[in-house]
This record gives C-alpha cells, sequence and structure tokens, in this order.
C-alpha cells in the first residue's frame, strides 16, 4: 500500500512540475507568435509598396532598397528573427508537448496541452 501511495504522490509532483513548466512557457511563445505576426504584416505592406513603385523595375536593387527604408528594416527584421530563433521559441510549448507525450506513452500515460496526466487503460494480451 505504501508503494502505490509513493507512486501516485509521485505522479502528482510530475503532473505539478509539467504544468508549471508549460504555464511557464506559454506566455514567452505568444510573445514571439506577436513579434512574428507584427513584423510579418510590416514586411507584406512595405513589399507591396516596394512591388508597386514604377522605379522598381528601372533603378538597381541597392536604389531600389534605399529609397524604401522600411522595407529594407522590415526585411532585415525578419531575417534577424529567423536567425536568432524565433520561430522555435513560437513553437517551443508544442515541441515540449508532443515530446512528453510520446514518453508518456511507453507508460500508457499521456498529457493534454496544459500539463494534466491522462492514464490509459492497460490493455490485457
Amino acid at each position: 500500500m505504501s508503494l502505490e501511495r509513493n507512486a501516485c504522490e509521485d505522479l502528482k509532483a510530475f503532473e505539478r512540475r509539467l504544468t508549471e513548466i508549460v504555464a511557464c512557457s506559454q506566455p514567452g511563445a505568444v510573445r514571439w507568435r506577436v513579434i512574428l505576426v507584427i513584423v510579418s504584416v510590416c514586411l507584406a505592406v512595405t513589399a507591396y509598396y516596394w512591388l508597386s513603385d514604377p522605379l522598381t523595375n528601372v533603378v538597381p536593387l541597392y536604389q531600389s532598397l534605399c529609397n524604401h527604408p522600411f522595407f529594407t528594416l522590415s526585411s532585415l527584421a525578419v531575417i534577424i528573427l529567423m536567425l536568432s530563433g524565433a520561430l522555435r521559441k513560437m513553437v517551443a510549448p508544442s515541441i515540449l508537448m508532443s515530446r512528453t507525450r510520446e514518453v508518456l506513452s511507453d507508460y500508457h500515460m499521456s498529457c493534454d496541452d496544459t500539463g494534466k496526466l491522462i492514464l490509459r487503460p492497460r490493455s490485457v494480451t
């Protein structure tokens, strides 16, 4: 009986820690999603103005980029965000949950997106 109680306490402690980790990683992911959406919208709008400019086809690329500094800055911002790993930071909670589910499946368990454990019945074969 003591062994079952210890196992139950361990599972509860694991569940608390897992929900804590998920809860702490969500605000960071949301922040990176908002930043990436804002920069992407800026890039799309400025790209439209850059491409609709009649001088874009006539002048060299460098001069065209100098004529449209907001497009140049938003392009650089997207490149810097991608190189700094913003996409990886944005999807980190979903990667964490999928890997946790994969490990828990060996123990006939799973978890929801908040980190709560789901005990699955063992199949008798």
